[in-house]
């Protein structure tokens, strides 16, 4: 059995889910509505203030969705009690970002300031001209904007220059030595 599938998800207070047919799911709470459509083959039932996700078989492809599905459903139920948020740092002379409306206005080296636009449902917050941070109801559109943006210019192993995640480790490399 499944780990992470057979636990139940408990539905906070605030928090109202309905599962229509074709596990069509939407996620109604304080911060937003979310809606995704999950593997037919899984079976999702809602008992009282717990959904529970169970799998028709042991198949080796059951198996793989039936965790995968539970997650989706509790990361839903999580973005729109709490949200997500992911912090981006810039380090270098000269990088730094701007804020101009929803667009987010990045100087990384180029020849050219690099214009990137706010998602619909994100939000981009900048603390200072080198913390960037974004935030939204969906996990997946956070973390795919942050890597967008992480992407134009990432960081590079000798002075560490570039953006990164606010909790990545870069490992550092020695650089040329000259003779003597």
């Amino acid at each position: 059995m499944s780990r992470i599938g057979k636990q139940p998800i408990v539905i906070p207070a605030g928090v109202e889910i309905k599962i229509e047919e074709g596990n069509q799911i939407s996620v109604k709470g304080p911060k937003g509505t979310l809606e995704r459509t999950l593997s037919a083959d899984m079976i999702v039932k809602q008992e009282g203030v717990e959904i529970t996700v169970s799998r028709p078989n042991d198949l080796k492809k059951m198996k793989s969705l039936h965790g995968l599905t539970r997650t989706l459903i509790y990361n839903m139920v999580v973005g729109v009690t709490e949200g997500y948020e992911k912090v981006l740092e810039i380090n270098g002379v000269g990088y730094r970002a701007q804020k101009q409306g929803k667009k987010l206005v990045l100087s990384l080296g180029y020849s050219h300031p690099v214009e990137m636009e706010d998602p619909e449902g994100l939000e981009s917050v900048l603390e200072g001209q080198n913390k960037i941070t974004i935030k939204g109801i969906d996990k997946e559109k956070v973390g795919q904007f942050a890597a967008e943006i992480r992407d134009k210019r990432r960081v590079e192993p000798y002075k560490g220059k570039g953006i990164k995640y606010a909790n990545e480790v870069v490992r550092r490399k020695v650089g040329k030595t000259g003779k003597k």
